[in-house]
C-alpha cells in the first residue's frame, strides 16, 4: 500500500505541474501593440499575415510579420518558436521579438529571459548579411563577412532554430515585396581587369549614359501646372538644352582612366585606397539645369540628384573631389558623387539616376513646384568581380564543429563501452570489484553525458519526431543536438544487441543518480521496500500508460506537451542542475530520495522513455544472457537477486525489464554463488575415488 500511495503522489504532483500554455494568433489589433512609436502597423498586404509598416507621417516604412506562417520551423517540442519581425524598406532589422514557443530549456529550464535576450541582437542587422549563431571558426575571424550572433549556454540548439526561422521569414518577404534587395554581397570594380579605352570608346560601348532634355520638353513636363509658364527661357528657346547630363561610373579603373586625365586619375585612385567600398560616380552637366543649388554644401548629399536601384533609395553624397577630366570629354560642370556598396548598390545592375527640375512662381513668397526627370544607367559586367556569397555552414555542422571536443570524447567512449559489453562482458562482471567499476562508469556518466553534454535522453524527442512525422515536416531540427543524436545512434545499436537495458542501464545520468541513491541508503542501512510480485507486474504497466498520455497529448493538445513531459525528472536534475522554481526541485529530489528505499522506482515504474526504451528493445535479435536447465528449476537465486525483477520463475530472463547491471551474469559465473555449479562441485568431490594407497604386504 505504501508504494502505491507513493506512485499516485508523484503522479498527482505531474499533473500539478500541468497548466495552459498560450499559442493563439494574434489579430492585427494584438500586433499592432508590439509595433513602437513612431512606427505603427498599416495594413495587411497578403494572406501569409505580413502587414505594412507605417511611418509617423503615414507612408509606408516597412514591412511587419510573424515567423510562424512564413518560416514553420518545429522546435524541440515538436511545435513551431513564433517570432514578430519588423523590416524597413531596405531590409534592415527594426525589430525582433519572441511571441510563442514552447522549447522545454525556456518554459521552466533557464527561464524566458535568455531567449526574450537573444533576438535583441537582430536590430540594426541587414538580411544582406550572412547571419550566423555561434563564433568565429577556424581563420573566420574579424575578417570575415559573417555575423555572429552570441547563442545561448544548454540552448544553443533551441536558438538555432529560431534564428533560422527569423532569417526564413525575412529573405521570404524579401523576395515577394523587396525583389530589390540583394541577399548576395554586391559586385565590386575588379582590379586586375585593365583594357585600353577612350572617351569615345565609352560613349560607342554605352559606359557612359548621355541624357538630354531640350527647353520644349521640360516646358511638357511643367505643362498644366501652375508652373507652366514660369520659364522664359525655356519658352523663348524651345529646341536649346535645358538638361545636357553625362553619367559614368568610374569604378572600374580602365573606365576612369578614360574619363579623367592622369593627374586626376591618381587622385581618384588615392582616394579609393581610403575608400574602398566606395563607388565613384561622374556626372557632367552642360546644360541650364546644372547639377546643385546655391544652397548645396560640399561632402553633403547632392539637392537636385538622388538614385535608386530596383525601386529602393540609393544613398548618394558629394565625394568633395575636383578632379580634372579627359582632354575629350565633353566640357560642364563636373561632380563626382560616392554610394557606399555595403548599403546595397550594385554597380554591375542597373540604376537610376534622378534629376529634380524646380520652378519657382510668383514673386513674394514663390510657390516651389518640381519635376522628376530620369536617366538609367548600367555599366558592363565584364568590369565588376561578384564573389560568390560566404555560404554559412549548415546548423548542424556549426553545432557538430562547437562540440567537436565533446563528440570525440563521447565517440571514444560509448565505443569501448559498447566492445566491452559485446565481447568482455563475462570478464567484466567477473571482476571482484565489479560494482565499483559499474559506479565510476555511471559517475562518469553523470559528469559528462549529463551535467557537461547535457546529453540527458528525454520522452520529448520521440514524441517530437512522431508530431513531425504525422505532419510531414523536416526533421532537420535532430541535427541541431548532436551530442545527443549520437547516444541516440547508439541506443538504436544497444536494442538490436541488448534491448532496453544498455541504455537505462548505462547511459542514462537520472537513472545513475537513482542508483548512486540506492547504495546510499544500503550504506545508511535504510529499510527496503521491495514490491510483491503481483504488486511489482502492476506497476510496471504504469509507464506505458504514462507514455500513452503524452501521445494522447502530443496528438491532442500539443501546446501543453512541455508541461506534460515534465513528468520526467530529466530536465531539472540535469539540464538545469536542480537550479529551477521549488516544486520542479521537490519532484525530482522525491524520486531521487526514494531511491535509497526503493530500487529506481521511477525507472521502473513512471519513466515513458523507459517504456519508449522497452518497446524498442523488441528489436533485441538474441538473449544475451546466459542460462542453464537448473536456472529456475530448482535454482531461484539470480530471480531473487534481481532488484529490477526481471528474471522469472522459470528462470528466463524478461528483456524487456533487464536494465544489464549484469548482477545475473556474476553469479552465473561465479563457482562460488551460482548453485547449479555448487551442487555440481559438490557431486564431484563426492565422486572422486579416495586416493588413499594400501601399502604392499610384506
Amino acid at each position: 500500500m505504501l508504494i502505491r500511495a507513493f506512485i499516485l503522489a508523484a503522479i498527482a504532483l505531474w499533473f500539478a505541474l500541468l497548466s495552459p500554455a498560450q499559442a493563439e494568433p494574434r489579430t492585427q489589433d494584438a500586433l499592432a501593440e508590439f509595433v513602437m512609436p513612431p512606427f505603427s502597423l498599416g495594413d495587411p498586404i497578403n494572406e501569409k499575415g505580413v502587414y505594412s509598416l507605417l511611418n509617423s507621417g503615414g507612408a509606408e516604412a516597412g514591412y511587419v510579420f510573424e515567423t510562424g506562417p512564413l518560416a514553420p520551423l518545429p522546435g524541440f517540442s515538436g511545435g513551431v518558436i513564433n517570432m514578430l519581425v519588423v523590416l524597413d524598406l531596405e531590409g534592415t532589422f527594426l525589430d525582433v521579438r519572441l511571441l510563442d514557443h514552447n522549447e522545454p530549456i525556456f518554459v521552466s529550464g533557464l527561464g524566458e529571459a535568455p531567449f526574450h535576450k537573444f533576438f535583441e541582437q537582430y536590430p540594426g542587422l541587414s538580411i544582406s548579411s550572412s547571419i550566423v549563431v555561434g563564433t568565429p571558426y577556424g581563420d573566420g575571424g574579424d575578417s570575415s563577412s559573417l555575423v555572429y550572433l552570441d547563442g545561448v549556454t544548454k540552448a544553443t540548439a533551441s536558438v538555432r532554430i529560431a534564428h533560422e526561422s527569423v532569417m526564413g521569414a525575412a529573405l521570404a518577404v524579401a523576395r515577394e515585396k523587396m525583389q530589390g534587395i540583394s541577399t548576395a554581397p554586391p559586385a565590386r570594380p575588379d582590379p586586375d581587369h585593365d583594357e585600353v579605352l577612350t572617351w569615345q570608346g565609352l560613349v560607342d560601348q554605352g559606359l557612359a549614359t548621355h541624357k538630354v532634355l531640350t527647353n520644349a520638353e521640360i516646358d511638357a513636363a511643367f505643362a498644366g501646372t501652375t508652373w507652366a509658364d514660369d520659364d522664359p527661357v525655356a519658352r523663348d528657346y524651345p529646341d536649346e538644352a535645358y538638361l545636357d547630363l553625362w553619367i559614368i561610373d568610374l569604378g572600374p579603373r580602365s573606365i576612369a582612366r578614360a574619363a579623367l586625365s592622369p593627374s586626376g586619375f591618381e587622385e581618384l585612385q588615392s582616394f579609393l585606397k581610403i575608400s574602398n567600398t566606395d563607388e565613384p560616380l561622374l556626372v557632367i552637366e552642360s546644360g541650364r539645369h546644372g547639377l546643385v543649388t546655391e544652397d548645396f554644401v560640399r561632402n553633403t548629399a547632392p539637392d537636385l540628384l538622388s538614385a535608386e536601384q530596383d525601386g529602393l533609395p540609393v544613398a548618394l553624397r558629394d565625394a568633395d573631389l575636383l578632379v580634372d577630366l579627359a582632354p575629350d570629354a565633353p566640357e560642364g560642370v563636373a561632380m563626382i558623387l560616392r554610394t557606399d556598396r555595403r548599403l546595397g548598390f550594385d554597380p554591375s545592375r542597373p540604376w537610376t539616376l534622378n534629376i529634380r527640375a524646380t520652378r519657382e512662381h510668383g514673386i513674394f513668397r514663390p510657390e516651389t513646384g518640381s519635376v522628376t526627370l530620369a536617366a538609367e544607367h548600367s555599366t558592363d559586367a565584364r568590369f565588376f568581380l561578384r564573389e560568390e556569397p560566404p555560404k554559412p555552414t549548415p546548423p548542424w555542422l556549426d553545432a557538430l564543429r562547437n562540440r567537436q571536443p565533446d563528440m570525440i570524447v563521447l565517440a571514444a567512449a560509448l565505443t569501448l563501452l559498447t566492445l566491452t559489453l559485446l565481447w568482455r562482458m563475462n570478464p567484466l562482471a567477473n571482476l571482484r570489484r565489479f560494482t565499483p567499476v559499474r559506479l565510476v562508469i555511471l559517475a562518469c556518466v553523470t559528469g559528462f553525458v549529463g551535467w557537461w553534454g547535457q546529453g540527458q535522453l528525454s520522452i520529448v524527442t520521440p514524441l517530437a519526431t512522431l508530431r513531425t512525422t504525422l505532419e510531414g515536416g523536416s526533421f532537420s531540427y535532430l541535427l541541431y543536438d548532436p551530442f545527443s543524436l549520437l547516444i541516440w545512434a547508439f541506443v538504436i545499436v544497444g536494442f538490436v544487441l541488448w534491448g532496453r537495458g544498455f541504455f537505462c542501464g548505462w547511459l542514462c545520468p537520472f537513472g545513475a543518480l537513482q542508483e548512486f541513491t540506492h547504495h546510499l541508503g544500503r550504506l545508511f542501512r535504510l529499510p527496503q521496500i521491495t514490491p510483491s510480485a503481483i504488486w511489482d507486474a502492476r506497476l510496471k504497466w504504469l509507464k506505458y500508460l504514462v507514455l500513452a498520455g503524452l501521445v494522447g497529448v502530443t496528438l491532442f493538445a500539443p501546446d501543453h506537451l512541455d508541461k506534460a513531459a515534465e513528468v520526467e525528472p530529466f530536465k531539472t536534475a540535469i539540464t538545469t542542475f536542480f537550479v529551477r522554481e521549488w516544486y520542479y526541485v521537490a519532484y525530482a529530489a522525491l524520486w531521487l530520495l526514494s531511491g535509497m528505499v526503493l530500487f529506481k522506482g521511477f525507472c521502473r515504474y513512471v519513466c515513458p522513455l523507459g517504456a519508449v526504451m522497452a518497446i524498442g528493445g523488441l528489436l533485441r535479435g538474441r538473449d544475451w544472457i546466459a542460462r542453464r536447465d537448473d536456472c529456475g528449476s530448482p535454482c531461484q537465486l539470480c530471480r531473487v537477486k534481481c532488484n529490477y525483477g526481471a528474471i522469472k520463475k522459470s528462470g528466463e530472463i524478461a528483456y524487456d525489464e533487464c536494465f544489464q547491471c549484469l548482477d545475473c551474469v556474476t553469479i552465473h559465473n561465479d563457482a562460488s554463488q551460482c548453485v547449479p555449479l555448487v551442487l555440481a562441485a559438490r557431486r564431484k568431490d563426492r565422486d572422486a575415488p579416495s586416493t588413499k594407497q594400501m601399502e604392499p604386504a610384506e
